[in-house]
């Protein structure tokens, strides 16, 4: 669990600088899983050291799984194939993560021998149904509390039969939990969704050599295919780029470049978005790293305009909602934010946590059933807010402090540790 700590921010009268943000934390988490699952030796660099990756690390580590770290930025996993893990000892921990625990859910299930899936206070409230019983449409069986919907999660592994789901939500945590589990089942398995959530798993596992296929409504995979140690190069998260993309624009004088990131099209929503509303944001050096497009971004201080979002753009962007919500706060006119329900259901319900801290800053923030309405252009004023324990709230907070007018206080800091470790170090290097 995170230490409990409480920051004050101060206003910022300009940024500056290059900033190299951590590995993305969708990918440092296949990375590892899907090493481990492959055969023979992979060299990840660039992975992400946030608590939630380290969870799963240990996951793979109690399933037999040899790790050797080499420096700060290098791990070599020793894979083991499909059938190479070994059943835990213990139960397994995922911590606050639940990428972990859903994309665990369907490799384990299909793994012949029992395993118990538990997590920290917060990720045992979370919905796990949404993965459980599409896999339970596979022939698992996975029994868990409150009628099979909630962590602890005990998996009596092994016996799946292939299947084609439609899925009621883009998500990629249950896609890619079907996927996983299809990948170890003779036959193929089909997953449908209503928009194309994040390819990640699709990307990196056809890199690892599985044999996927990804079409307009979905993605399908063929079982049994044996997977390859590969050498994986981690890009840059483009949720934790964020931050900074919004704290460039908003803060005058300022000019920031943030190298080697992320630009996935299911994941760059958030400089779409940004982009929409008038934000300068350049995407140079255009590159691909292990299957992943990725670019330097450089952004400028700009004058923002409020905008309508929803539909398509929402999936892309669901995690930056926190930060495009203080965007908003400081762009001229409405922003309106739709078709975003799934925020409800994240580390904290992020709509009513949004409304909560910057309502108490004075900015105009009503929530919405499915998302929320910004009135932008109020003084954003000193006081205190709370994170919920949610990073991306405390580092959301943290940003709209840097063109407030006067200190903010944030409770509850340490949590930025799960996705962001160095986020105030790097924040208190750019300040000019």
């Amino acid at each position: 669990m995170h230490t409990h700590e409480t920051r004050t921010i101060a206003p910022a009268t300009g940024l500056r600088g290059e900033i190299v943000v951590p590995g993305d934390k969708s990918i440092s988490h296949r990375a590892i899983m899907f090493a481990s699952l492959a055969s023979g030796e992979s060299r990840v660099r660039g992975l992400l050291r946030g608590e939630d990756c380290l969870s799963t690390l240990k996951a793979f580590q109690a399933m037999g799984i040899e790790v050797v770290e080499k420096g700060a930025d290098e791990l070599i996993i020793f894979g083991r194939g499909l059938d190479g893990l070994q059943e835990p000892g213990d139960v397994i921990d995922c911590g606050n993560s639940g990428t972990t625990m859903r994309l665990m859910s369907g490799i384990l299930a299909a793994q012949p021998f029992f395993s118990v899936l538990t997590g920290d206070q917060y990720l045992r409230k979370r919905p796990m149904g949404r993965v459980i019983d599409p896999l339970g449409q596979m022939g698992a069986r996975i029994l868990g509390r409150d009628g099979n919907k909630k962590a602890p999660l005990a998996i009596d592994g092994g016996g799946l039969k292939p299947t084609e789901y439609h899925s009621p939500v883009a998500s990629a945590q249950v896609k890619s939990a079907l996927l996983l589990a299809g990948m170890q089942v003779e036959g193929t398995t089909t997953v449908y969704e209503p928009h194309l959530s994040r390819d990640h798993s699709e990307r990196m596992l056809r890199y690892f050599g599985a044999e996927i296929e990804s079409f307009a409504g979905g993605a399908r995979v063929t079982g049994r295919v044996a997977l390859e140690g590969r050498e994986v190069e981690v890009p840059g998260d483009i949720s934790s780029a964020a931050f900074f993309l919004v704290a460039g624009l908003i803060v005058p004088n300022s000019e920031l470049l943030l190298k080697n990131v992320g630009i996935n099209p299911t994941r760059s929503g958030i400089i779409d978005i940004l982009q929409q509303m008038g934000g300068s944001i350049e995407l140079l050096n255009q590159r691909e790293l292990s299957g992943e497009p990725v670019a330097d971004l450089l952004v400028k201080s700009s004058d923002l305009q409020g905008i309508a979002i929803g539909g398509e753009l929402v999936p892309r962007a669901i995690d930056e909602f926190p930060v495009v919500s203080v965007a908003a706060a400081f762009a001229d006119g409405v922003t309106t934010i739709s078709d975003a329900a799934e925020l409800r259901v994240k580390e904290t319900d992020r709509i009513a946590a949004m409304c909560d801290t910057l309502g108490r800053l004075g900015a105009q923030i009503e929530p919405l059933e499915d998302g929320m309405r910004v009135t932008g252009g109020q003084p954003v004023t000193a006081g205190s807010v709370n994170s919920f324990g949610d990073h991306r709230i405390a580092m959301s907070m943290a940003v709209a402090a840097l063109r407030a007018e006067g200190e903010i206080l944030i409770e509850d800091t340490g949590c930025t540790a799960t996705s962001f470790p160095n986020f105030w170090e790097l924040l208190g290097d750019i300040r000019s």
